[in-house]
């Protein structure tokens, strides 16, 4: 049967039920959204009639279904509340601003997290709150700044253009010298050529006169190295750089760069005074603190009188005078070239000169006249006060040459000033007895450097720098580089194989053999060199490498101790490749040799000292010996005193241990004998222990000594150079003689030094140690003759100490081994090896054997 509506008993066309206000009879709003108090109803439809189980479902009160308005479905009013509980939404549709189901809570001050937003949005700020934040920070940063900017005054000239001096004192506390800022002369902009201001402003900020005095990309850089730990920049403007100099310190914080950037904005318009107090501060160099005393004391002219080409010199000594300044060394010179003609093309495309002005500058750098020493820098003083300034920059960054040039130090050394004495009347007098420079030619340009270093503490107390600044010698010896150190260079060889074994053959603990200095080497002259694996080493002709020696002499095979005390640079070659290159490499930089003065390891002649370590270097190196293998860093300052305030980093270095006990002094007994019965024979005049090695270098271009006592080690280096021309010259010739080696003069200086400060305590050195074992080289005869072969050098035999192992008489050139040879190996024998193969060259070739030569 057909159904149809039932309609309401009312005349208004309310439901059933329904009170006149829209509410059901008990007030209770009717579930799904009754209209709004005071709408209209529009004549809501009857409650659904029953349906075929009898049952009455209550239908929405919402409006009137058409076609135009269309009844929601649950998902559209779902997603109509989450959209924010808009007027008309269904109660319990969710999303309002109060609890689910209820009425909206009280709207907060600060809309986040954002009300009805799901997710990642709920966090999302929107753009008025984003607007909103920039505002705030942006305005709170210009009153900062702005506050800042009024309260910061321009302060006081800086302190630290009061002249003050540096004081230097002796290791006793006595004052050896003061130097400091004494050569500063204030004028006025007008008194400084337009070229020399030009040439600075082109060289250092070349929108000086345009710019607001500070550069924003050169602040942020800064502020971000300060602030991450990375190395530290300074004002990259005339005006930043003149207000650090002038006003504030030379702390690099972040305080001290807002400051800066302050004060730079406040007296940015000023340019000429800006110019005029940067012009007058800046340090030059040569003790010359502003233009018009750089201006006298490299071209002797005043400020005003300046061109170009000489003003465009000095706005390169802005940069960083020791290394600029071209009469210091051919490095200084070479930088200072390209710095200059830099200097000069920037002046030209700032319109500053025209092409044709740059033109008459031409291309040579115009050199400055000699410096003029101060009266107090005197004799070695300069080279004491140059190798303690070099160790305070070295250890504290703070310190730089421009700081040091203000001055405000207090520089306590280690120099021990009775021995700074004696090894200079020591040089002094070997070259008053054997130097005629006016009657030889050979005689001309003689260098000379020295240091002497405490075992086991480091510390310098005396070095011989050279004649004095006031003679014109400007470079410390002392600390010099690309000396050659010669055949000084094998002890470090042999202290390898001791302490590191020969990879050869392997002990019972599957490592390299560690050898005693009583293994015997094939000593020959010519000798072929074979690799640790038994292959012969190719010479650079492709052709098996053959080692020179000294003398044409074939000694057969030697022992280790004997090869040193003789000098021979056979053993020594086919040592170091026994050991391992790398190996003897690794050793020295842990005995304090530095890596930039090394020669590559991998090289043939690496063991015979193609090397270049300084003298100081050299004699810190060889006081590991001396310290039965306890090493400490040479230094030479113990304490600094800023203003009255003592600066940290500069505590004594840590004494470590790099060799046994045992291998340190079995590789002294081996250099003790080197100077009882070898090459450095001339020290026995001296009458109490002494070691040491000699070394001399290919053509004669270098001769050294390093020797020691328990308490004092010393390195005695040799060469010619003419000053300005770099490279070295021969020795051959000097004081008469054909050639010179270490055991010529610079054996004779160190004797005559030590007779002046004595053996020391204690005097006698530790017994030997007794390391390693006994392993002969591949071929060494079981036996050895008493005496040394027929052919052996006059030297070898006349010397030969009780001590050292008689010379082998086995086959010059590696014949075959006895069959009773492994009873000279003891428990491990190395493979055993013939030098010979078919097609080999002849013995007497030349052409692939070294030249390098070592006594």
């Amino acid at each position: 049967m057909s159904e149809h509506r039932r309609r309401s008993p009312n005349a208004g066309g309310e439901p059933s039920g329904r009170r006149p206000d829209g509410r059901q009879p008990d007030g209770r709003p009717y579930a799904y959204g009754a209209p709004a108090e005071g709408a209209p109803s529009y004549g809501r439809p009857a409650p659904d009639e029953l349906r075929a189980d009898g049952l009455r479902r209550a239908r929405a009160a919402t409006s009137r279904e058409t076609a135009q308005q269309p009844r929601l479905t649950r998902a559209e009013m779902r997603k109509q509340g989450q959209k924010g509980g808009r007027r008309g939404a269904p109660a319990g549709g969710g999303g309002g601003r109060g609890s689910a189901g209820g009425p909206p809570g009280k709207k907060r001050f600060v809309d986040y997290p954002r009300y009805g937003k799901d997710g990642f949005r709920r966090w999302l700020p929107s753009w008025k709150q984003l607007l909103t934040l920039f505002l705030v920070f942006f305005g709170g940063g210009v009153a900062v700044v702005g506050a800042a900017f009024a309260v910061t005054e321009v302060p006081d000239p800086n302190k630290v253009f009061d002249e003050q001096n540096n004081i230097y004192y002796w290791a006793d506390g006595s004052e050896m010298t003061r130097k400091g800022t004494t050569n500063r002369q204030i004028v006025q902009l007008g008194d400084i050529s337009r070229a020399a201001q030009d040439a600075t402003i082109a060289a250092e900020n070349e929108t000086f006169r345009t710019d607001s005095g500070i550069d924003p990309k050169g602040i942020a850089r800064a502020v971000y190295k300060m602030a991450t730990g990375g190395e530290t920049q300074g004002g990259s403007t005339i005006t930043q750089q003149y207000v650090k100099n002038y006003y504030l310190s030379q702390d690099q914080t972040l305080t001290r760069k807002a400051k800066e950037m302050i004060i730079t904005l406040k007296i940015a318009g000023e340019k000429d005074e800006v110019l005029k107090g940067y012009l007058n501060t800046s340090w030059y160099g040569r003790s010359s603190t502003g233009i018009q005393a750089a201006s006298q004391a490299y071209y002797g002219v005043d400020a005003k009188e300046l061109d170009a080409c000489r003003g465009a010199m000095l706005a390169g000594l802005l940069k960083g005078a020791a290394l600029y300044d071209p009469s210091l060394n051919p490095e200084n010179k070479k930088r200072m070239q390209e710095r200059w003609e830099y200097v000069l093309t920037r002046m030209v495309a700032a319109g500053f000169i025209s092409q044709a002005d740059r033109a008459k500058c031409g291309t040579e750098l115009p050199m400055p006249i000699p410096p003029k020493p101060a009266a107090n820098m005197t004799g070695e003083i300069s080279y004491l006060v140059d190798t303690a300034n070099k160790y305070l920059m070295a250890k504290d960054p703070t310190i730089n040459q421009a700081s040091l040039q203000r001055g405000g130090y207090k520089i306590y050394t280690t120099f021990d000033k009775a021995k700074v004495d004696a090894l200079k009347k020591s040089v002094e007098g070997f070259e008053k007895d054997n130097l005629n420079p006016e009657k030889r030619d050979e005689d001309k340009f003689v260098q000379m450097g020295a240091a002497s270093v405490v075992p086991n503490d480091g510390a310098i107390v005396a070095l011989y720098g050279g004649s004095g600044i006031e003679n014109g010698h400007y470079t410390n010896n002392a600390d010099a580089a690309g000396i050659p150190v010669g055949s000084t260079f094998k002890p470090f060889v042999l202290a390898a194989a001791m302490q590191m074994g020969v990879q050869t053959t392997m002990d019972e603990d599957g490592k390299p053999t560690r050898i005693s200095t009583d293994s015997r080497y094939e000593a020959d002259n010519l000798s072929e060199i074979f690799k640790s694996d038994g292959t012969p080493v190719i010479g650079d002709n492709g052709q098996p490498y053959k080692q020179r020696n000294d003398s044409t002499s074939k000694p057969g095979y030697v022992t280790l101790k004997e090869a040193m005390r003789n000098s021979y640079n056979v053993p020594f070659v086919q040592l170091n490749q026994d050991v391992g290159g790398k190996n003897v490499e690794d050793l020295v930089k842990q005995m304090g040799l530095r890596k930039e003065s090394l020669s590559p390891s991998s090289t043939i002649t690496f063991p015979l000292g193609t090397s270049t370590p300084s003298a100081i270097r050299m004699a810190s190196a060889y006081s590991v010996f001396a310290a039965s293998g306890q090493q400490a860093d040479p230094y030479s300052v113990t304490k600094v005193l800023k203003d009255g305030v003592e600066m940290p980093n500069f505590t004594k270095p840590v004494v470590k241990k790099v060799l046994d006990a045992a291998v340190a002094n079995d590789v002294t007994d081996v250099l003790e004998n080197v100077a009882k019965a070898g090459t450095g024979k001339k020290t026995n005049e001296l009458g109490f222990p002494v070691a040491g090695k000699t070394g001399t270098t290919d053509a004669g271009t270098s001769a050294w000594w390093v020797g020691y006592t328990t308490s004092l080690s010393t390195a005695v280096g040799m060469w010619r150079e003419e000053p300005g021309k770099p490279g070295l010259l021969s020795l051959d010739g000097t004081a008469g003689k054909k050639e010179i080696h270490g055991g010529d003069f610079p054996t004779d200086v160190f004797t005559r030094y030590m007779k002046i400060i004595g053996p020391g305590k204690p005097k006698s050195f530790p017994e030997p140690g007794d390391s390693g074992v006994k392993l002969d080289s591949s071929g060494a005869p079981s036996t050895a003759s008493p005496s040394a072969s027929a052919s052996a050098s006059p030297s070898a035999s006349e010397s030969a100490s009780p001590s050292a192992s008689p010379t082998a008489t086995g086959p010059s050139q590696g014949g075959s081994p006895s069959p009773t040879a492994t009873d000279s190996c003891l428990i491990l024998c190395p493979p055993t090896r013939t030098p010979t193969r078919p097609g080999k060259p002849s013995a007497t070739a030349t052409d692939t054997s070294s030249p390098q030569a070592g006594q």
